[in-house]
């Protein structure tokens, strides 16, 4: 046994132990450091105490042979909602049942801070008007609910004060008044370890979270074999408009931001809740019913920290040790925060709402497509060789039919509704914009978040049906709709092909790749008017730009120096029409 004196002395420095036991009265106090555990910890008796504070956080190994005793351990973690808004949780801790396995979870094991390792049991108790208090620290029990593979809002399933939580199920619970929206809890109980797993459905929702004392990584999660078996490879992040103070449902106004991201780590793509607009630059402006809070996930997820994910089959997902990852709050570097922004411990970059960079070799943009001048539903579109037409797991994000707006936009991706979308990147895409609206209304889109695009390429928005094209790298569009729903009306394209009064036919222009000689070869039988002809590669670089100063039958051009790959020519008529050809050139 460890004595108080010579367990404040060891925390100078990191501390790793293959097994950690505490006996007695004795009790480990970590102070902004990391404990590393190979596999069990034992916390003996009542007593037997191990408190986490400043971040302080614990991660344990490959061991399988379970914390154990009914001593406890203690963490904090703060709220950032009021007593009229939720956040999603997952405990780090259970109740203190003597055993070796991760025990259930209730609001009675939270607590009221008194000072650095002393805390009083938090009241559980039905208050007048149903809001939670901070001084002293009273729960609501009534805003504490689970939502377990299920798609229907009738299937919340009602906790209250029950400590009927399994390990890595989450919970909702409201703030409280008082607290400047900052509640602290200190959760204390037997620390969670090892693989936990709660179930999922096809098409269905599981309120899950980060199990853990330590902080989550989000990539390893996510594209842990076994999870994407059964889940989008979606996080769905919870977030509520804290200027409406009512408890009605049908007052309550939010919405779920969705993180993902790619296997390698390097991009990721989110997406916030829709109540709000945006500024460009991705900055809320505070127009709309919503508030500009600035919250964005990330990838490394905090304790505490809960969120929904959606099944794709009949299983488990699961958080495990190899999951866990020593990152703060408080270091900006660290990408992880509670998702909040006013109350953040971290000390942000200037640029907090700033968008995450993709690489060199990807493509991205996103549309900001406003309703009436109330609400913003943001879409990204990434373009990378690897992507496909069908479904990307941990580059696209769909949305639930069920969180469709009344009046929304989404991409399509085989006939279904998605938030995020990526693609292959090719000259001649046409990108659909599906949009629905259920009553006249006043729609903008704007652009943003443009990366790795040619200075001189537009993107336009295509009117399908007015045969408008705009580039919204210079200008926004703006049109007022009926009621309706236009699943194709309108489009992104990369050139502009409107048509002219006279139309001129393109049918007799042939273009032809000779690899055997390097030469890309046009036949212009009927000396049609060619202003130019490009060459871009399939990152929409522009690697050859001609300018026809004579009209000919036929035009030559060496492809010698390009290098072996998909190019896409594109033809520029006088007259605005565009001939857009795919061709592959493999030198000799």
């Amino acid at each position: 046994m460890f004595s108080r004196y010579a367990l404040f002395l060891l925390l100078i420095s990191n501390l790793a132990f293959s097994q950690l036991s505490v006996r007695n009265d004795a009790y480990l106090f970590v102070n902004d450091e990391i404990v590393f555990v190979e596999d069990d910890i034992n916390l003996n008796e009542a007593n037997s105490t191990i408190y986490l504070r400043d971040e302080a956080q614990v991660i344990q190994g490959t061991g399988t042979t379970g914390n154990s005793g009914v001593g406890e351990l203690s963490v904090y973690q703060e709220a950032n909602v009021g007593a009229y808004e939720y956040n999603y949780w997952c405990s780090p801790i259970g109740s203190k049942t003597s055993n070796s396995v991760n025990n259930p979870f209730g609001i009675t094991l939270l607590n009221d801070v008194t000072d650095l390792t002393n805390s009083t049991p938090a009241t559980i108790a039905h208050v007048a008007g149903y809001n939670s208090t901070s001084s002293p620290l009273t729960i609501e029990p009534y805003w504490v609910w689970k939502f377990i593979a299920s798609d229907d809002y009738s299937e919340w399933i009602h906790v209250l004060g029950a400590t009927s939580l399994n390990p890595g199920e989450g919970f909702t619970m409201k703030g409280t008044t008082g607290s400047g929206d900052a509640q602290q809890y200190d959760f204390r109980g037997k620390p969670n370890n090892g693989t936990i797993s709660v179930n999922v459905l096809n098409a269905q929702f599981s309120l899950v979270g980060n199990p853990y004392p330590s902080a989550l990584d989000a990539l390893a999660y996510i594209h842990d074999p076994e999870n994407a078996a059964v889940i989008t490879g979606t996080l769905h992040f919870w977030e509520q408009d804290p200027n409406i103070n009512s408890h009605r449902v049908e007052a309550y106004d939010g919405g779920y931001a969705t993180y993902t991201i790619n296997a390698a780590g390097t991009v990721e793509t989110y997406t916030p809740a829709t109540f709000s607009t945006y500024n460009g630059n991705g900055t809320v402006n505070g127009a709309g019913s919503g508030s500009p809070s600035g919250k964005r996930p990330r990838r490394y997820i905090p304790i505490g920290q809960g969120f929904m994910v959606e099944g794709t089959a009949t299983g488990t997902v699961k958080a495990k040790n190899s999951h866990r990852a020593y990152k703060k709050e408080s270091i900006a570097t660290d990408s992880t925060e509670f998702f909040k922004n006013s109350n953040t411990k971290k000390k942000r970059p200037k640029n907090i709402n700033g968008f995450s960079k993709v690489p060199n070799d990807y493509k991205r943009f996103r549309l900001n497509i406003d309703f009436n001048d109330t609400y913003t539903r943001q879409l990204v579109e990434t373009f990378h060789n690897s992507a496909t037409h069908g479904f990307d797991y941990g580059l696209e994000s769909n949305i639930h039919e069920s969180d469709i707006l009344n009046s929304d936009a989404h991409w399509l991706i085989d006939g279904k509704p998605y938030l995020t979308e990526a693609l292959p990147f090719d000259m001649a895409l046409s990108i659909p914009v599906a949009i629905k609206i259920n009553r006249a209304s006043q729609i903008r889109i704007r652009i943003a978040d443009i990366q790795n695009f040619e200075s001189d390429q537009p993107i336009y928005i295509h009117d399908t049906e007015n045969n408008t094209f705009v580039n919204l790298k210079t200008q926004n569009f703006n049109i007022n709709l009926d009621a309706n729903n236009y699943a194709d009306r309108f489009q992104i394209v990369f050139s502009e092909t409107r048509l002219s009064t006279v139309e001129t036919n393109l049918d007799d222009l042939k273009v032809f790749q000779n690899n055997s000689i390097s030469e890309l070869k046009i036949l212009n039988p009927n000396s049609l008017d060619i202003k130019t002809i490009g060459l871009f590669d399939v990152n929409g670089k522009k690697v050859q730009d001609k300018r026809v100063l004579n009209l000919k039958k036929e035009y030559t051009y060496s492809t010698k120096s390009l290098n072996d790959g998909v190019y896409i020519i594109q033809i520029n008529f006088d007259n605005n029409q565009v001939f857009n050809k795919k061709i592959v050139v493999a030198n000799k």
